[in-house]
């Protein structure tokens, strides 16, 4: 059954996007909002992103992708 527009709770993920180190990309990669912040800034989400890579890659079978970089969906460029 579809959910009421709205209803997803604002703020309980940041989204990232993935370059690896063969320039292959993924967008939007959900990290939980709670691991976020504090002295680390985003450092954490890579951690995050890492581990659903390695589970991934259990599951299918393909080697884990090294990351180039990450970075914060919506993020103003340095």
């Amino acid at each position: 059954m579809a959910k009421k527009p709205g209803t997803n709770p604002k703020g309980e993920f940041a989204f990232f996007n993935v370059v690896y180190a063969d320039d292959s990309q993924r967008s939007n990669r959900r990290v939980p909002a709670e691991l976020l912040g504090g002295l680390d800034g985003d450092e954490p989400a890579r951690a995050f992103i890492m581990e659903q890579d390695r589970e991934i890659a259990e599951k299918s079978g393909k080697p884990v992708l090294e990351i180039k970089r990450i970075e914060r969906v919506g993020a103003k460029k340095k």
